[in-house]
């Protein structure tokens, strides 16, 4: 069976098939439209990576259907420091995840729907299937000018994106997947997508802005269900199976055996920030003390998101030579989080010196450097 035989359990939406049958590319006759109960981040990437390492797709086609809490998802080769506002997303209670895919940053919550499309590789076609939204999204408003850029993109109007693209290609399968913006936060988007850090040299994948709109925005009857029911229409309407949409708990180990375990290893620290191309940081900033203005260098390199190398570059006179350089020799090896750079600046201090002027300085110092992570 197709998935362990264990998909016969899952609950079924009522989802009406009675389409026209258009051309669809794939010679697979049979299809199946998964969706997900979840909107924990981590739990549907697992089943993503679920579905690649464990399903047969040779005859059978996959469309899987999901949505996040707030979230931010950054691609495989990505950087977090350049592409999203990581100080916004803690204060906000925004999750960062990175997926197994490439390409470039994205913001998800309860207002974008996620896409997957699930082939064998030699069946792998992300035009076809951006051209399969575009009709579902037509049969909702016909009069609606949206088409497929060669980036793999969505444009409303020819200029507001209100899908993005990324995929990953296997030995034996592939999957393509992409974000609907249909009610998402259009406030907090921008935001969280713009990096605050100045100095972050990288050679990482960067993302390309664009302008996004909506698609409530253009018709109000466009909702996230209504989307994903038509979507899940125009997918169904080209399989002799006529699948309807089926209902997956990612918690369910009957069903997916070992998926906690994928879960687990996606929301780890080693993985959303370790996987980071190596990096540098070569940044200024300035301290106001009293009645002086310090100028500091700050230099660092970071492999796997460990500081690797640390320069710190200040006058003589501000902190004493040796606790400067109990910093940086400190710094080395550790995180480049501020959590960990804090506990390590403020353990550094009680054990090096207890002069009031020391300490006040000690402390600008590390609101700087913590405010660069």
């Amino acid at each position: 069976m197709l998935i362990r035989s264990n998909l016969r359990r899952v609950g079924l939406l009522s989802v009406s098939c009675s389409r026209r049958i258009a051309k669809f590319g794939s010679s697979a006759k049979q299809g199946l439209i998964l969706q997900s109960s979840s909107n924990n981040v981590y739990e549907n990437l697992a089943v993503e990576d679920w579905i690649h390492d464990h399903m047969n797709l040779e005859k059978t086609n996959v469309l899987f259907l999901w949505k996040n809490l707030p979230s931010v998802v950054i691609g495989r080769h990505q950087n977090p420091w350049k592409e999203c506002n990581l100080h916004l997303m803690r204060k906000e209670g925004i999750c960062l995840a990175r997926r197994r895919s490439g390409g470039g940053t994205v913001y998800h919550d309860l207002g974008n729907i996620n896409l997957t499309f699930f082939t064998a590789r030699n069946k792998y076609d992300r035009m076809e299937n951006l051209n399969l939204v575009i009709r579902a999204l037509k049969s909702i408003e016909p009069h609606l000018n949206v088409q497929a850029t060669p980036r793999f993109d969505l444009l409303l109007d020819g200029k507001f994106k209100i899908s993005g693209t990324a995929a990953k290609l296997g030995r034996n399968v592939a999957y393509h997947h992409c974000t609907l913006l249909c009610s998402a936060d259009s406030s907090l988007l921008p935001c969280v997508l713009q990096s605050p850090y100045s100095g972050i040299v990288s050679n990482a994948t960067p993302s390309v802005p664009s302008p996004v709109r909506n698609l409530s925005q253009v018709d109000s009857s466009m909702t996230c269900d209504v989307v994903m029911d038509a979507v899940s229409l125009e997918y169904s309407a080209h399989y002799n199976n006529k699948p309807s949409v089926k209902l997956i708990d990612p918690k369910d180990e009957t069903s997916f055996f070992g998926i906690s375990q994928k879960k687990r290893e996606l929301s780890t620290w080693e993985w959303i920030y370790g996987k980071t191309p190596k990096f540098g940081v070569a940044t200024f900033f300035k301290i106001a003390y009293k009645e002086s203005l310090l100028d500091v260098k700050l230099t660092m390199d970071i492999r796997n998101g460990y500081i690797e190398t640390c320069s710190i570059e200040l006058p003589e006179y501000w902190i004493p030579q040796d606790l400067s350089k109990e910093l940086q020799d400190g710094l080395l090896g550790s995180k480049f989080c501020p959590k960990e750079t804090t506990f390590l600046l403020s353990t550094l201090l009680r054990t090096c010196s207890q002069d009031e002027d020391v300490c006040a300085k000690w402390n600008l110092l590390s609101e700087k450097m913590v405010s660069i992570m």
